[in-house]
């Protein structure tokens, strides 16, 4: 009989006993250890935010100087420190102007970010290792490249979460086409049978930005606009 998962391993009862809202924020911890991905003072952008425990170890890094800024259809129910902020609404229809802002300290001008997280994953089909589970944590990813030159400034860095599958080869392709240095990386604290992957990538090459972006009037949270086949990572 096959081994039962462990929901409750060690990563779920430190989180709990250091004070983290999930057991992926051991996640972003080990790829920064690896990786060094951000640094005191950074913008941050996180998209997938909910339940924020990337969010709280983001904050942690960048200090009261650097800003992360978050996106979720769903609710951020913790308390999360003065120099982050999250918004409710759906990446597919939010403009990056929007998401800048997001990650902007309060008073401070706007300018493209750091760094791009992303732990999204799509709502799985029993366990996460179905082949449409695959092919829509490649949408997902594709929208975070589509995102990317909108939102990083040149040698910025991102992390997003992908299934691995068929189509992951093409997409590590795609984003060294973007970035000077890309990896896939496999975190310790994720579970053995997960297919998941988080690619790493530095670097966003010169020429990649968007047209000039203009700062919104202002951010309101809007009420989620679910659109199927995704939801935030654990």
């Amino acid at each position: 009989m096959a081994e039962q998962r462990k929901l409750h391993d060690r990563f779920f009862k430190q989180a709990k006993a250091e004070g983290y809202a999930a057991r992926s924020a051991y996640k972003l911890k080990q790829i920064q250890e690896k990786r060094g991905i951000l640094k005191k003072n950074d913008r941050v952008i996180d998209l997938g935010c909910a339940p924020g425990s990337w969010m709280q170890v983001a904050s942690e890094i960048v200090g009261p100087n650097g800003c992360v800024g978050g996106i979720d259809l769903k609710e951020v129910e913790i308390d999360l420190p003065r120099q982050a902020r999250t918004l409710v609404a759906d990446i597919f229809q939010t403009e990056a102007a929007t998401l800048l802002a997001l990650a902007t300290p309060q008073g401070k001008p706007l300018r493209l970010a750091d760094a791009l997280l992303s732990d999204m994953a799509p709502n799985t089909e029993g366990g996460g290792g179905g082949i449409g589970d695959h092919f829509r944590s490649i949408d997902l990813c594709r929208r975070v490249l589509e995102l990317a030159p909108a939102l990083l400034r040149p040698g910025g860095h991102l992390v997003m979460k992908v299934f691995e599958g068929e189509a992951y080869p093409e997409l590590l392709k795609d984003t060294q086409k973007m970035f000077a240095e890309v990896k896939g990386f496999k975190p310790e604290a994720s579970r053995d049978v997960s297919r998941e992957m988080f690619v790493v990538a530095k670097g966003l090459k010169q020429g990649m930005r968007a047209g000039p972006i203009e700062p919104p009037p202002g951010i309101a949270k809007a009420p989620p606009v679910p659109r199927e086949g995704w939801g935030s990572g654990r």
